[in-house]
């Protein structure tokens, strides 16, 4: 990209919108920042997404945004495929107007921040029913212990309300200075936050198992956060839409229409300072999503996809603003990844019922 600051990591037929380029341009030059990295997934928000960027002597809260520790949870379930009822199991999750209205006790010792524990969350969080596609490392499958006749559940949610709480304390658009009170005031709230993230990812998963009547006995098999500020030796990396190539596996989903990834990170992932995609990212903004495949659907098949798997969401135009298309080709993040030497894929994930939570942000609004 003509700056010496800036790595961007893709391939020619991965599309990626001059904004989100001209706003990596833009992080860049901010005090004190080394280097940055777009990944294959990077897209435009109110800063960029699909980012890692190494600054000395500071941290910016804002490039990690309001949902820190927001990132993907995959539970291995007790069901076995041929135990599974696709059209039982979408009218019962049809039956859930907000997971908010599931109770569940804190099982936890330490008081939750989070008001609605066990909350997906609005936007392009989800839980998705999955099963095994494709085994295409066998090794590292069998590394990992995964059954084949096995339902599995993908949940893409963090902290809630409790990471914008942490945000709006420290917003600083000039930065946190190391070592200041701020700052270790900032990183003790955030790792906090992290650890609750992950555990409202593990409850949203048993609320909804036990929703439909089934074991809710889970084995958590993957968990990586993409919204987190990490402390090294060279600094402080931030990672918007982005994860950690050094926690082991991880899980690179697509749309709802599109298959998932389960890939082994390569050895020396330097060149992306050690980070991964999240996802596919988006192509449309929220916005355009409507109007433009308005005609393509009706009421039904906006909720089916093409690999015969079902969306169960009572929110219509979030139904449109998620819709396969809004979103990049999943393939091509990956194949990005693979040419840089950043991954092995392990397997592919195929979608089974997509669940998506119509979410009131009225906890958040308490916090304000």
């Amino acid at each position: 990209m003509g700056n010496e600051k800036i790595v961007l990591i893709s391939n020619e037929k991965n599309w990626i919108e001059q904004i989100a380029k001209d706003q990596l341009v833009g992080v860049s030059q901010l005090k004190d920042v080394i280097r940055v990295v777009g990944l294959p997934d990077l897209h435009a928000g109110k800063s960029p997404i699909g980012i890692a960027l190494l600054s000395q002597n500071r941290f910016y809260p804002h490039l990690i945004g309001n949902d820190i520790g927001c990132g993907m949870g995959l539970f291995e379930t007790a069901v076995k495929l041929k135990k599974y009822k696709q059209d039982k199991w979408v009218t019962r999750l049809s039956n859930i107007r907000q997971l908010s209205d599931l109770w569940i006790m804190n099982p936890y010792e330490e008081e939750s921040p989070i008001l609605e524990l066990g909350t997906i969350g609005n936007g392009n969080h989800f839980a998705e029913f999955q099963c095994i596609h494709e085994v295409v490392n066998k090794d590292l499958y069998e590394q990992l212990g995964l059954e084949k006749d096995k339902v599995f559940l993908l949940v893409h949610s963090g902290s809630r309300g409790y990471g914008e709480k942490i945000l709006r304390a420290h917003l600083k658009p000039e930065g946190i200075l190391k070592n200041s009170d701020e700052a270790v005031t900032y990183l003790e709230e955030h790792e906090k936050a992290l650890i609750w993230a992950r555990r409202n990812r593990e409850l949203v998963a048993k609320k909804l198992l036990g929703h439909l009547g089934v074991n809710d006995e889970i084995v958590t098999v993957i968990d990586c956060y993409h919204n987190f500020l990490e402390e090294t030796s060279e600094g402080f990396i931030h990672r918007k839409g982005t994860t950690s190539s050094k926690v082991g596996p991880i899980v690179i989903p697509g749309s709802r229409g599109s298959l998932s990834y389960i890939c082994m990170p390569k050895e020396d992932t330097s060149l992306s300072l050690d980070s991964l995609s999240h996802g596919a990212g988006r192509k449309w903004a929220r916005s355009l999503c409507k109007s433009r495949i308005n005609n393509k659907y009706d009421r039904d098949s906006i909720r089916c996809t093409e690999l015969k798997s079902k969306v169960v969401c009572h929110d219509t135009n979030l139904l449109f603003q998620e819709a396969p298309e809004a979103y990049k080709n999943i393939e091509q993040v990956i194949d990005s990844l693979m040419k840089f030497g950043l991954i092995e894929v392990v397997a592919t994930l195929r979608p089974l019922i997509t669940y998506k939570g119509e979410v009131t942000y009225e906890s958040a609004n308490k916090f304000r």
